[in-house]
C-alpha cells in the first residue's frame, strides 16, 4: 500500500513544479518585455499604471514571478512555509476574482463608465506614450472602430482637436489606425484621417471607421461570451487545481514529518 501511494505523492509533487515552473518563466518574459519596453519607450513617462502597458506588464509579471517561486521551490525542496504562502496568495486571487466577476457583473454599468473614463484618457495621451500609441492603433484596427463613442471624440487630443487655433496637420482628424483599409490595397496611405472631423458621418465613413471602440468591443463580449467565459472558468479551475495540489503536498510533508519520517 505504501509505493502506490508514494508514487501518487511523486506525481503531484512533479506535476505541482511543472506547472509553477513554466508559469515561472512565462513571468519572467513578461518582465523582461515590460523592461525592454520601458527602456527603448520615446518621449516621457506615463504616470499612470492603468495606462501604460509597460508597467503593467513588469507588474504583474513581478506578481507571477513572486507567486510561483513559492510554488517552485515549496514542491521541490518540500518547503512547508512556502507551500504555505503560495497556497495563501494563491487562494486570496482566487477570491478576489471571484469578488471582481460578480461585482462587475452587478455593477456593469459602473464597470462600462470607467471603462470609458480610461479610453478617453487614453485619447487625451496618445501622443504621450509609444506603448499606448501602438495599443490604441492595435484596439482600432483589431475592431475596425475609432475613437470610445465617434471619431470625433480625437478632438479630445492636442494633435488633433478640431479649433481654428490649432495649426498642427493632424488637426481635425484622425489617426490612421482609423481608416478602413481595403482588401486590394497596396500602398496604405497613413494621411487617410486628416480632416475627417470636418466632414459628416456619412462622408467620412467612407474613408475612416465611425463607429466608436467601446460600442464594438461590447459587442465582440457579447458574441464572444461563450469563449470569454471558457477561458474565465479554465484559468479558475487551473488556480484550484494547482491550490489542490500544494494543499496535498502540503499535507503529505506535515505528516511524515510528525510520523519522524524522511520526506522524499
Amino acid at each position: 500500500m505504501g509505493k502506490p501511494k508514494n508514487c501518487c505523492q511523486c506525481v503531484i509533487k512533479y506535476t505541482l513544479f511543472i506547472f509553477c515552473y513554466l508559469f515561472w518563466v512565462t513571468s519572467a518574459v513578461f518582465i523582461a518585455v515590460g523592461v525592454y519596453a520601458k527602456i527603448a519607450k520615446e518621449g516621457g513617462v506615463v504616470d499612470s499604471l492603468t495606462a501604460d502597458p509597460a508597467l503593467l506588464l513588469i507588474s504583474i509579471g513581478s506578481l507571477m514571478f513572486i507567486i510561483t517561486f513559492f510554488g517552485c521551490f515549496g514542491a521541490l525542496r518540500n518547503a512547508v512555509l512556502l507551500l504555505k504562502l503560495f497556497l495563501g496568495i494563491l487562494v486570496a486571487i482566487l477570491l478576489l476574482q471571484v469578488a471582481a466577476a460578480v461585482l462587475g457583473f452587478l455593477f456593469s454599468d459602473l464597470v462600462l463608465h470607467r471603462t470609458e473614463q480610461l479610453m478617453r484618457k487614453g485619447i487625451v495621451r496618445y501622443r504621450e506614450d509609444m506603448d499606448l500609441e501602438n495599443l490604441i492603433d492595435f484596439v482600432q484596427k483589431k475592431f475596425q472602430c475609432c475613437g470610445v463613442d465617434s471619431h470625433k471624440d480625437w478632438s479630445g487630443n492636442v494633435y488633433f482637436q478640431c479649433p481654428a487655433r490649432n495649426h498642427s496637420l493632424e488637426g481635425c482628424g484622425v489617426p490612421f489606425s482609423c481608416c478602413v483599409r481595403h482588401k486590394n490595397e497596396t500602398i496604405f496611405n497613413t494621411m487617410c484621417g486628416y480632416e475627417m472631423q470636418t466632414l459628416d458621418e456619412a462622408s467620412a465613413a467612407k474613408i475612416i471607421y465611425t463607429t466608436g471602440c467601446l460600442e464594438k468591443i461590447v459587442l465582440w463580449g457579447k458574441q464572444n461570451l461563450y469563449f470569454i467565459g471558457g477561458m474565465a472558468v479554465g484559468l479558475l479551475g487551473l488556480e484550484i487545481s494547482m491550490s489542490c495540489l500544494a494543499a496535498s503536498q502540503m499535507s503529505h510533508i506535515q505528516r511524515r514529518t510528525e510520523n519522524g519520517r524522511n520526506v522524499y
